[in-house]
C-alpha cells in the first residue's frame, strides 16, 4: 500500500485498472486516523452524522457550520486517504453562489480534498460550476437521504423500468457534468453494473451489489456500534456495542465494590511529606 495521498486521479486510475476502491465514512478525529490507518482509499464525512454522531432521526437539520466542524476534525487525523465532505439539505439548491461558496467552505474552510451532492440531471450545471472553480465532486445517486420525504421512504431505487432509466440518464449527466467519481446507493445490482460499465468514471456502492468500482458503508454499522439489526446491505465485521456495554458495566460494578481505582492506579509520595503534613 502507497503512502501517498490518494487523489481523483488515484479514482480514475483504480477504475481502469480494474482495482477495487474502498471508503468508509469517519466524523471525529480518533475514527479518521484508524480509518486511515488500515489503508482505506477513501473517508466520506457524510451528513449521515446527523443520524450516526448527532442524534436526529434523518440528514435534513444538518447544517454547513456542522459540516465544517465535523470535516476539520477528520482531516486532522489522515494522511493518506482522501476526504469528501458532504454538503447537506439545501445547501447547493438555491443560489450558483451559495452553492459555490459553500462548496468551497468544505474545501477551505474543512481542509477536505472534494465534496459530495445528492441529485441527478437537476443539478448537473450546479456540479459543472463547481468543478471550473476547482472543486472536484463526487456525485450520488438512487436512495439519497436528503429526499428521503419526496422518494417515499428508505427503499432501493431504480427497481422499475423508468425509474432505470432514470438513473442511467442522471449517471451519464453527471459524469458529462464533471463528477470524477458516484455513490449508487440501494440500486439493483444489475443496474448498478450497467451503470459502472456505461460510465468512465468509477461507481461507489453502498447497497449496489458487488459490481460498482468500490465499495462505501457507515463505519459505525460495520463496528457493530449500535447494535441491534441494519440495512440489508450492511455486514458487520465486528460487535462492538456488546464489548463497549460490558466494558461500561465492569467499570461501574469495579468502581462500587472499591476494586478500582487500586494501587497500581494511584499515586503515592513520600512519607517524610506526610510525616510533615501530620505535624502541622
Amino acid at each position: 500500500m502507497s503512502s501517498e495521498r490518494v487523489t481523483t486521479a488515484y479514482f480514475r486510475e483504480a477504475k481502469r485498472e480494474g482495482r477495487p476502491i474502498t471508503m468508509l465514512t469517519a466524523y471525529d478525529y480518533p475514527m479518521a486516523k484508524l480509518v486511515d490507518a488500515a489503508g482505506i482509499d477513501g473517508i466520506l464525512v457524510g451528513d449521515s452524522l446527523g443520524n450516526v454522531v448527532l442524534g436526529y432521526g434523518s440528514t435534513i437539520p444538518v447544517t454547513m457550520d456542522d459540516m465544517v466542524h465535523h470535516i476539520k476534525a477528520v482531516a486532522r487525523g489522515v494522511s493518506r486517504a482522501m476526504v469528501v465532505g458532504d454538503l447537506p439539505f439545501l445547501s447547493y439548491h438555491l443560489s450558483r453562489a451559495e452553492s459555490l461558496r459553500n462548496a468551497g467552505r468544505i474545501i477551505q474552510e474543512g481542509g477536505a480534498q472534494a465534496v459530495k451532492l445528492e441529485g441527478g440531471r437537476e443539478i448537473a450545471e450546479t456540479v459543472q460550476a463547481m468543478v471550473a472553480a476547482g472543486i472536484p465532486v463526487m456525485g450520488h445517486l438512487g436512495l439519497t437521504p436528503q429526499s428521503v420525504h419526496q422518494l417515499g421512504g428508505y427503499k432501493v431505487q431504480g427497481k422499475d423500468e423508468a425509474a432505470a432509466k432514470k438513473l442511467i440518464d442522471d449517471a451519464k449527466a453527471l459524469e458529462e457534468a464533471g463528477v470524477f467519481a458516484l455513490v449508487l446507493e440501494c440500486v439493483p445490482a444489475p443496474l448498478a453494473k450497467m451503470i459502472t460499465e456505461m460510465l468512465a468514471v468509477p461507481t461507489i456502492g453502498i447497497g449496489a451489489g458487488p459490481h460498482c468500482s468500490g465499495q462505501i458503508l457507515v463505519t459505525h454499522d460495520l463496528l457493530g456500534l449500535y447494535g441491534g439489526g441494519g440495512p440489508k446491505f450492511v455486514k458487520r465485521y465486528a460487535s462492538l456495542h456488546e464489548e463497549i456495554a460490558r466494558a461500561l458495566a465492569a467499570y461501574r460494578e469495579e468502581v462500587q465494590s472499591g476494586a478500582f481505582p487500586g494501587p497500581e492506579h494511584s499515586f503515592g509520595m513520600p512519607e517524610e511529606v506526610l510525616a510533615g503534613l501530620a505535624r502541622e
